[in-house]
């Protein structure tokens, strides 16, 4: 038996995870950070922090969930955002500096990844289509952090090289949905609370996409639903008018990435693609996508375990 250990501390969620390469199971424990009622997120100190506190408690659950000693054959862990030079947040220093100690002492090679790719390997091995890393296909990655559209291909180095197509050029998907939430009353991270106020909704506003160049602008539509409320609409409508110009913008965003690279398959990722009312449209709307489970849309670090099996496994 060959176990993969992941470690993921992004400004969310504090997340570890064991993949089985034999039998191909995983297993994946988080916790989200915890945010102030009425705060739309952490200042990275604290983040740091509160990782320092929930680190000890998530290696206690995995080890129990697994059933004690785990005879570890690498580790990956997520040290920055992205793949490219300058990306940099504090809260990652967390798992890898536990990732550095852990290897050190057991002498066990550490693969280093973006916490990007995590997501993308996390969703990829949710749908069943992890063998997409030996080709080139577009993955999304849509969280409170990012919205990006990115065109992926094999790389012997990085193992996903990563080309941005498209982005937000303003206010990003996630940050959308937690400051509506907000307006709304609901308690930071907002998706899930947003979405079965969503579910209720009996009547819609049209949301149209705001593109640049393949790129989507939303700031706009926070604007548009602090209209909406001033002038009497329900949370119910406000909260399917934001679900909706999500989809809409993402909608638009794949159909410039498939005008430029073809009809390739498209993997959603990110917190916000854990949202069964966007991806249920995006799904009747266009064809070879695919999607994963929440729990593996939503920070975790599977996707950095998967990461150390595959780069071990090029290593020997």
């Amino acid at each position: 038996m060959s176990l993969f250990l992941g470690i993921d501390t992004s400004n969310y969620t504090t997340s570890a995870a064991l993949y089985d390469s034999d039998s191909k199971k995983m297993l994946s424990v988080k916790k989200l950070l915890p945010v102030k009622a009425g705060e739309a997120g952490l200042r990275q100190s604290d983040a740091v922090f509160h990782h320092t506190k929930q680190l000890p408690e998530m290696f206690g659950r995995l080890f129990s969930e697994y059933g004690g000693k785990a005879d570890i054959t690498a580790i990956g862990v997520s040290f920055r955002p992205r793949n490219i030079d300058g990306s940099y947040m504090p809260c990652f220093l967390c798992g890898e500096g536990l990732a550095d100690c852990m290897g050190a002492a057991m002498g066990i090679p550490v693969m280093k990844t973006s916490h990007q790719i995590g997501h993308i390997l996390a969703a990829l091995f949710s749908a069943d289509k992890l063998s997409h890393i030996n080709e080139p296909f577009i993955a999304f990655h849509v969280s409170g952090g990012t919205t990006d559209c990115l065109y992926c291909e094999p790389s012997e180095n990085e193992l996903i090289k990563v080309t941005e197509i498209s982005t937000s050029l303003d206010l990003k998907a996630g940050q959308l949905i937690d400051r509506a939430g907000l307006m709304l009353g609901l308690r930071f991270p907002c998706g899930a609370e947003l979405e079965r106020l969503s579910d209720n909704a009996s009547e819609t506003v049209k949301a149209r996409a705001v593109m640049k160049n393949g790129c989507c602008c939303l700031s706009g539509f926070e604007n548009k639903v602090r209209k909406m409320l001033d002038e009497g609409a329900s949370k119910e409508t406000a909260a399917r008018f934001v679900l909706d110009a999500v989809f809409a913008s993402v909608y638009e965003m794949t159909v410039f990435a498939r005008e430029k690279y073809g009809d390739i398959p498209v993997i959603f990722a990110g917190g916000v693609m854990s949202d069964r009312y966007i991806c249920a449209r995006l799904n009747e709307k266009l064809d070879k996508v695919y999607f994963s489970a929440p729990e593996f849309s939503c920070d975790n670090a599977a996707g950095t375990a998967l990461y150390g099996y595959y780069s071990y496994e090029r290593q020997v």
